[in-house]
């Protein structure tokens, strides 16, 4: 029997978990979003029952306990800060010192007579197993990348498949997490928005159909960027993710600018602008893909980011001057 002081979490989400689920992948709560780290009991394990290390984020909680429907098994919850396993563990908070640490503050090796411990796969960037197995005395094991493969995982023995090692990172997985990109680019997109109107108004001395119709190309975008670039990620010409936007951004505009009432200045400085903002959410989708590494990230942003900017400094520029000319 488990402990009683364990705390217990059921495979099934309850409708305020998947409430709870949907508001955070819209950026709603996102950093609050956390499970207190520690460990719970699935089902009723017991001292040879599996223990499953994941992140204290709840979605990815909720995601590994949703997969565990008749399985008894010890989940040892990290405290990641409220992030997912990949990106915690890229940036050293799933690492190899916090496990060690969780494992003594819930008297792991009392609960278990077993040394073995499941991470994710894509926890293994930050974590060493041979310091966890020096400092704890338990073994590493990786499991599958996704907590669908836990079960088939666990009554294989703890051997993988290739399919299970295989990281995936398709238009569905993409497309889950443009809600929040979308909704990062809405207080940018207002004040785009709230400059262009003030300038209709400085201009015309009301608010015109020219005026909203010029509001357009940006929301225009803010989709692009937030819905086609992740869709379209693995198709759009060139390597850099910010290239990639600039393209989808170009594609856009040419979508339409062509039906807008505007001038060759102001419809130049749509172009501009509507490819920087593209641009710029493409770059930031970096951080939310596996398709390149913290320090791609890093290395990306230090170069993109300074034309990104120009480009919308003389679009802005050429968009005011366009009011005027």
């Amino acid at each position: 029997m488990a402990p009683p002081e364990v705390p217990a979490l059921p495979a099934r989400l309850g409708w305020r978990d998947v409430l709870g689920g949907w508001r955070v992948r819209w950026g709603i709560g996102r950093m609050r979003y956390a499970v207190a780290p520690g460990l719970y009991r699935v089902g009723a394990p017991g001292p040879a029952s599996p223990v499953l290390v994941t992140a204290n984020y709840k979605l990815t909680v909720d995601t590994v306990r949703r997969w565990l429907a008749g399985i008894s098994a010890w989940l040892l919850v990290l405290d990641t800060k409220g992030v997912n396993v990949w990106c915690s563990a890229g940036k050293g908070a799933f690492g190899a010192a916090e496990l060690a640490r969780r494992i003594d503050a819930v008297h792991l090796r009392d609960v278990v007579t077993h040394r073995d411990l499941v991470l994710p796969q894509l926890a293994a960037t930050g974590v060493a197993a041979h310091e966890v197995k020096r400092a704890t005395g338990f073994s590493v094991h990786y499991g599958p990348v996704r907590a669908r493969d836990i079960g088939a995982y666990l009554a294989g023995g703890m051997m993988a498949t290739p399919e299970m090692r295989c990281v995936r990172f398709g238009w569905k997985d993409r497309l889950a997490v443009a809600p929040v990109e979308i909704v990062a680019a809405l207080g940018p997109l207002a004040a785009v928005l709230s400059a262009l109107l003030a300038l209709d108004l400085l201009h015309h001395h009301r608010v015109t159909a020219r005026g909203l119709a010029g509001m357009i190309p940006f929301a225009a975008a803010v989709l692009a960027g937030g819905l086609a670039v992740p869709w379209l990620l693995p198709w759009i010409p060139f390597r850099s993710f910010a290239l990639k936007g600039a393209v989808a951004g170009a594609l856009a505009a040419a979508a339409v600018l062509p039906w807008l009432p505007l001038g060759p200045v102001a419809l130049a400085g749509s172009a501009l602008l509507t490819m920087a903002i593209v641009s710029y959410m493409a770059l930031m989708f970096t951080g939310s893909t596996t398709f390149t590494t913290l320090a791609g990230v890093r290395l990306e942003v230090r170069r993109a980011l300074p034309p990104i900017l120009l480009g919308a400094g003389a679009g802005a520029l050429l968009r005011i001057a366009g009011e005027f000319f």
